[in-house]
């Protein structure tokens, strides 16, 4: 049975005491070490309203179409993965990262220019669109019940984007772990952040051309399954789904529109959608943090906090490298 959190119900998570304690040093490591010029509450003074204005935006959007906070999530991914956290997939335009194949499917675009559209009104030229789309993502989860998270902010937005780079950085869903961990290490995540960070796939969906490789069509036409890792009854289900490869299912089976730890439960009975998710459950090096997350939902909300921060400061750019674009669609002239 699959819902959605009432907005109204979604409050911060209670972190334990120790993690709490924590946090701030945390948080003040990742800052020390990435960019002296992100700080929280950047937008205190030049534009105080930047995060509820954003926040406002997300809620709006999602309360009308409960698949926006799932893309909202990956479009942070596909952002920060392609040249750091720095807005170019936003950029439109032949031969741009959002014109390459493998972001056709993203979304999610809209809202964050409407929530540029608003701030540029009340703060012209002051809120990057790179962390507009940090900041959405994070409010998406929370929107959908996962933890609050706070992050710091003053990213600005580059003013290049290439689709020759987004093949080589971005995960297939057709990855082994080691594969996978070549790309994540390269950002500065280890295997715990490809665990934890894997866990976005408990919202959100996905085309069934995105994990054909676990199906083969026979004479008929008919979807045949050659893994047999995956669950047959859930196998059966994704095949009367995928009558064609456009079509799309969910990637949590069980809550698609909950921000939980199911989706390490479903690892657990054999329900991964991606090899890449099933292979965090069948290699020895994350198979127990698999079991600890899937039985510890708390657990997972504090290692998510972490690893999301950390992702959100991959690659950032600061000060004069960049700039706050006019609109989130094109660099200024």
């Amino acid at each position: 049975m699959t819902f959605a959190v009432p907005f109204s119900s979604c409050r911060p998570n209670p972190f334990s005491l120790s993690f709490r304690l924590l946090l701030p040093l945390f948080f003040a490591h990742l800052l020390t070490s990435t960019s002296a010029s992100l700080s929280f509450n950047f937008y205190g003074i030049s534009c105080p309203g930047a995060e509820f204005v954003v926040r406002n935006t997300v809620r709006s959007a999602s309360s009308n179409d409960l698949t926006v906070p799932g893309k909202l999530l990956r479009l942070l991914f596909h952002d920060c993965f392609v040249d750091g956290c720095d807005g170019s997939v936003m950029i439109e335009g032949n031969s741009t990262e959002r014109s390459d194949p493998a972001n056709a499917s993203l979304g999610g675009f809209s809202v964050i220019e409407n929530a540029k559209s608003v701030l540029e009104i009340f703060c012209p030229g002051i809120v990057s669109c790179a962390d507009i789309i940090a900041l959405a993502a994070r409010d998406a989860v929370e929107a959908v019940g996962g933890p609050v998270v706070e992050i710091p902010t003053g990213r600005k937005d580059g003013t290049v984007s290439v689709a020759a780079n987004v093949r080589p950085n971005i995960i297939d869903t057709d990855f082994t772990l080691d594969q996978m961990l070549t790309v994540f290490s390269s950002k500065g995540l280890s295997l715990q952040d490809v665990v934890i960070l894997s866990g976005a796939h408990t919202i959100g969906s996905a085309h069934c051309n995105a994990f054909n490789d676990r199906f083969k069509r026979d004479r008929k036409g008919e979807l045949e399954l050659i893994d047999k890792s995956l669950d047959n009854a859930y196998a059966e289900s994704l095949m009367n789904k995928c009558s064609s490869d456009s079509a799309s299912v969910s990637n949590d089976p069980e809550t698609a529109f909950a921000f939980d730890n199911q989706y390490y439960r479903n690892l657990q009975a054999h329900k991964g959608l991606f090899q890449t998710d099933s292979v965090l459950l069948e290699d020895q090096r994350t198979r127990k943090m698999v079991e600890d997350l899937a039985s510890d939902q708390a657990s997972f909300f504090d290692k998510w906090s972490e690893s999301f921060v950390k992702l959100s400061l991959v690659g950032v750019r600061t000060g004069e490298d960049g700039e706050v674009r006019r609109s989130c669609s094109s660099v200024n002239l």
